[in-house]
């Protein structure tokens, strides 16, 4: 009886198996591939290969079929990669054709449910990349004099990643990308800085490849900006991560053990490489490098948080710490910025709202801005002008008159010296801000 129920149950799970269908197709774009996702009602078999002549990648699903009255034809237009879709029943399943513009490398998996997706089938269709690569232990080109303080904004989640879920359907990766491209707005609005993004568009890019982006565009700090969410729709308030001490340790380990395989450059600026290290000096070099870094992000991540806390509630005064992937870059300081509660009603609202977006951007530029002022990396614009500007305190002079003299604002000479109240000594330095 137990033997029949077995078979029974076998059966019944086979049936359900082959009784799969095909109810949605999505498609995502990014600069490097273009992900296609199947969204099935239960989980397929698949196996794929590439056609030359014209170029083709092809689909077999062996136990799924287009619900009735889909056409994959019609879902899919012409796109940067992809001329199209096609397809047609091929014993108990189905083949389907992407017909594409250039060879394209294909890799596919499956993702169980999860909300507010069911079972999925996802293809990428990454570009063939034929881009000279950094050799190991290849130096990039000195940067130019008095160059730009180059800042990656990271805008969460993406794709097939919507991140946190708000009310009416609202979705995390959507906000934080418009936060970003305002972000990224307010600091080249700044003299001396340069802005990059991660991500222009709704699309998935993993958390190393978002650090490669920001390390291939030299930047002198990552910021990955999130709207964070709780079971309890009261939590709220604006939060700033950096990577925590066990994040840091697991992460010098991976790196020691793929050194030998590391294209990667330490130093933000390729004057370090690993792989011709031993294993005494490069750990050395390493714990260095994430030491000195994660002091500079919590400094920076402070800085960020206490402008934040002027036009919003804070969730913690103080930076806290995370062994978040996305902040494990060895070369560059890191942090992660939380700018609200996607799950409290009121702060998503406020979140979507264009005006405190634009105040959240600024507030995150002028904390960084704040930080940079007081240290600036080498070589930068930055650098040079607090190089040139400093004034030794000699008897007489009062805070007001040496603001005057330069002028700038006399909050303005505090916050960038870090004075309290009027009280100076002769013999001080002060170093004067660029700006008022």
């Amino acid at each position: 009886m137990a033997r029949l129920l077995l078979l029974t149950l076998m059966s019944v799970t086979s049936l359900q198996v082959l009784a799969a269908t095909i109810q949605g197709v999505r498609v995502h774009e990014s600069p490097e591939a273009t992900r296609i996702v199947l969204d099935t009602s239960a989980a397929v078999k698949y196996k794929y290969f590439t056609l030359d002549k014209p170029h083709r990648v092809v689909i077999d699903l062996a136990n799924a079929k287009p619900a009735k009255g889909m056409d994959v034809a019609k879902v899919v237009k012409d796109l940067l990669r992809i001329k199209g879709l096609r397809g047609a029943p091929r014993g108990k399943g189905f083949r389907l054709v992407i017909d594409t513009k250039l060879k394209l490398k294909p890799s596919a998996f499956t993702l169980k449910p999860i909300a507010p997706y069911g079972h999925r089938l996802v293809i990428d269709l990454a570009s063939v990349d034929k881009a000279r690569k950094n050799k190991v232990g290849q130096k990039l080109p000195p940067r130019p004099k008095n160059r730009d303080v180059v800042i990656a904004i990271d805008a969460g989640h993406g794709g097939e990643d919507p991140g946190a879920l708000g009310p009416k359907r609202l979705q995390e990766k959507h906000l934080v990308l418009q936060i970003a491209k305002r972000t990224a707005k307010a600091i080249n609005a700044k003299p001396g800085y340069r802005a990059v993004l991660t991500r222009t568009g709704d699309y998935y890019i993993a958390h190393r490849k978002r650090t490669a982006l920001a390390r291939e565009a030299r930047a002198d700090l990552f910021v990955s900006l999130h709207a964070d969410a709780f079971t309890s729709a009261a939590a709220r308030g604006a939060s700033v991560y950096t990577l925590s001490d066990r994040g840091a340790t697991s992460e010098t380990a991976k790196w020691l053990a793929e050194r030998a395989n590391q294209s990667d450059l330490l130093g933000g600026v390729g004057d370090v490489s690993l792989s011709d290290k031993d294993e005494v000096l490069a750990h050395v070099l390493l714990d260095l490098s994430m030491d000195g870094n994660r002091s500079y992000s919590i400094e920076a991540g402070q800085s960020v948080l206490n402008q934040l806390g002027k036009m919003t509630k804070l969730h913690k005064k103080q930076v806290e710490q995370a062994a978040f992937l996305v902040l494990k870059s060895p070369d560059m300081p890191s942090i992660l910025v939380e700018m609200g509660f996607i799950s409290n009603p009121q702060e998503a609202r406020r979140l979507s709202q264009k005006e405190h977006q634009t105040k959240l951007a600024s507030a995150i530029a002028d904390g960084i801005d704040q930080f940079m002022r007081l240290n600036p990396p080498p070589g930068t614009a930055i650098a040079a002008r607090r190089q040139e500007l400093r004034h030794t305190i000699a008897r007489g002079d009062t805070l007001s008159e040496i603001a005057a003299r330069y002028g700038v604002s006399a909050n303005a000479l505090k916050r960038r010296n870090a004075i309290r109240g009027d009280k100076i000594r002769v013999g001080q330095t002060l170093f004067i801000p660029g700006d008022s």
